[in-house]
């Protein structure tokens, strides 16, 4: 527990601002947090990057990936594979850095099964329809897709009760300021725990 980072996990539906939130947290360094690029079987978008957006892989690779034990946490969404590489985020916790992940909720609550020390935030929208209007309006999306991503949401939803911390994004900066708070709240308390255990050595 000494020196290491703390883990910190950040999801919610589609459309919530969920990459704007760990954009905006990203560039406060004293929050010392570090993204982990997540890997997934999606295409690639027209302004993604390979290894900063996501590690782009093939079905079969993915599955070797799983099969290898390589995977933090993996999950099925849309269709797609998407997962947390074990190493990248272990190697980062030891160094003593914060990770911060971005990732849906099917993946979010099995990093808690195998990460229970993690620490959960879960960001909602103002409402239903705000949430509807965010997804219409990001324009990369089919009424189909967008659809399910609805349907989706009504379930995501319903897993916000198993997070550490709940969020409400109906203003982007005051989200990020809750939201660094709790950090700094962590990062205290686990710098007492350590500062405590020094004293039995």
């Amino acid at each position: 527990m000494m020196n290491k980072g703390l883990l910190f996990v950040i999801s919610g539906p589609s459309g919530t601002g969920k990459g704007t939130i760990c954009d905006e947290l990203l560039k406060n360094e004293n929050n010392n947090l570090f993204l982990s690029i997540s890997a997934t079987t999606r295409e690639k978008r027209k302004d993604e990057t390979e290894g900063v957006t996501y590690y782009y892989k093939t079905i079969d690779e993915f599955k070797r990936m799983i099969n290898n034990g390589e995977l933090l946490e993996h999950a099925v969404y849309n269709g797609n594979y998407y997962g947390t590489l074990r190493k990248n985020v272990e190697q980062m916790l030891d160094e003593g850095k914060n990770v911060l992940l971005e990732i849906e909720p099917q993946g979010a609550l099995n990093v808690k099964c195998n990460f229970p020390e993690a620490i959960l935030m879960f960001v909602i929208p103002p409402s239903a329809d705000e949430l509807k209007n965010r997804l219409i309006n990001r324009g990369r999306e089919s009424e189909e897709q967008i659809e399910k991503r609805l349907n989706a949401a009504k379930w995501e939803l319903e897993q916000a009760c198993k997070y550490s911390h709940i969020f409400v994004n109906d203003n982007l900066d005051e989200c990020v300021k809750e939201i660094e708070k709790i950090i700094k709240e962590e990062n205290k308390n686990r710098n007492k725990v350590n500062e405590l255990l020094k004293e039995w050595n």
